[in-house]
């Protein structure tokens, strides 16, 4: 699959683990950043066309993460999923506020995150 794929989360292990079911998902153009303001600065000079991004992140939060790589995008906006480990209602209505296209809850093995791509990568 062609498609390029940002994952911002400061925990290398999660990063880590998301980078090769990413991989074994046939997805092989991968970048990731660990901070907001990192992850803002790679979806702007690298274009990707979908961009995972962590809730708790050094620096900006993830909800200002999002907001900001869909309104400074320079092309056409990247699809956006809001991760967390936690599961709380309110944090899925301020992503989706903020312009996520979606929201996961993190899993031990990520497959509905996996899911969750292939479905906005389709539309």
């Amino acid at each position: 699959m062609g498609n390029k794929i940002l994952i911002v989360d400061d925990n290398n292990q999660d990063r880590m683990i998301m980078e090769r079911l990413l991989n074994k998902a046939g997805f092989s153009e991968i970048i990731c950043a660990e901070r907001g303001e990192e992850g803002v600065s790679k979806a702007r000079s690298e274009a990707p066309d979908l961009v995972i991004i962590d809730t708790m992140l050094p620096g900006i939060d993830g909800f200002q993460t999002c907001r900001q790589v869909k309104q400074e995008s320079s092309g056409p906006a990247p699809k956006v999923i809001v991760i967390t480990g936690s599961i709380d209602a309110i944090d899925a209505v301020k992503a989706r506020r903020m312009g996520a296209d979606d929201y996961c809850v993190k899993s031990s093995d990520f497959s509905s995150l996996i899911e969750t791509i292939r479905t906005l990568l389709i539309k």
